[in-house]
């Protein structure tokens, strides 16, 4: 790090450690006492980790670190739609891990590390109705994108469409469960994965951007054993795996455009 710019980050991190101090003594109250009780406190403690993340990110709304303030906020009910009001308690502690990860990209920035500002956060999978497809969904993305850097470009294609294929999947069964309720996952589960893409749109979950996807994508099982491990003679090119990759986050930002 230039040293013109030390104390400045000398200061946002004093700053970050007082807002998560404060956020921690918030969760904390005295016995009988809840947040609810005191809402001057949390409104006031919240303004000031806005206007600190708003100085971190420079202001832009599309930065990571401000997605994730406004995430913070966001609380989910079982079947994906927005509650709300969230409880407070709840809204603090999340609060206070966005200020943890603020803090650890500043320190990074001392060590020689990339900071965190100039890399993507985890892709959150919270719109996904199967709770527990979040975090293997989660640990997927992240590992195509690996495969992307490395010019693994068919393990990274196989990955992308992936997830593609279990998130359209997961939002037509909880489509059709919702409107038709015996039967209707396991004929979603006899599709193919065009004609899963096809059903997506044609319910209006998704918009059209499965279109730019590529033949080899549409195709990515044939890259898989019969034990559905990728083939040692597997090969794709880079750009159909950067397709794939960028179709997929567009239908991420279909199925929960509240991110």
């Amino acid at each position: 790090m230039p040293d013109s710019l030390r104390p400045q980050r000398d200061v946002a991190l004093l700053h970050l450690e007082t807002l998560i101090r404060r956020g921690r003594e918030l969760q904390q109250p005295p016995s009988g006492v809840s947040l609810d009780d005191r809402p001057g406190d949390m409104r006031a403690w919240q303004q000031q980790c806005a206007d600190a993340i708003h100085h971190l990110s420079g202001g832009s709304k599309a930065h990571w670190l401000s997605r994730a303030f406004s995430d913070a906020l966001l609380v989910r009910s079982i079947d994906g739609a927005a509650v709300a009001h969230a409880p407070v308690e709840e809204i603090a502690r999340r609060l206070v891990d966005v200020l943890l990860q603020a803090r650890s990209s500043l320190t990074q920035m001392d060590s020689g590390e990339v900071p965190a500002a100039a890399s993507a956060p985890p892709q959150r999978f919270t719109f996904v109705h199967r709770r527990e497809l979040q975090p293997i969904l989660e640990h997927t993305y992240a590992d195509s994108r690996e495969a992307f850097d490395r010019g693994d470009f068919a393990l990274a294609l196989v990955l992308s469409c992936g997830v593609l294929d279990a998130i359209i999947t997961d939002a037509l069964e909880h489509a059709e469960r919702r409107d038709e309720p015996s039967g209707a996952a396991t004929r979603v589960a006899d599709l193919p994965f065009d004609a899963r893409i096809a059903a997506a749109e044609r319910a209006g979950l998704i918009g059209g951007g499965c279109r730019r996807l590529p033949a080899p994508a549409r195709r990515y099982r044939d890259l898989l054993d019969q034990s559905g491990v990728l083939r040692h003679d597997a090969v794709a090119i880079g750009r159909d795996a950067r397709l794939a990759g960028q179709v997929l986050r567009v239908v991420i930002r279909d199925l929960d455009p509240g991110r």
